[in-house]
């Protein structure tokens, strides 16, 4: 389950970049790399998206468990 956290994390690191870049610079790094609303760039999103579902997880649950 670890390994599944830190993917889920990663993917949300790098979501939470790409929309800082497009609030302050309106530079979308995802679609900058893959094409605007190609294939593979949706299902990065899609994926972000997943990840960030599964992320709000992580409020509830609790500390000793994750550190051990």
């Amino acid at each position: 389950m670890r390994t599944l956290d830190n993917i889920a994390l990663l993917l949300v690191v790098i979501g939470a970049i790409n929309w800082g870049l497009i609030g302050f610079f309106r530079f979308d790094l995802v679609a900058a790399l893959f094409g605007n609303l190609s294939t593979f760039s949706r299902i990065v999103y899609a994926l972000v998206g997943i990840a960030g579902l599964y992320a709000i997880s992580f409020f509830g649950r609790d500390r000793r468990e994750i550190e051990e």
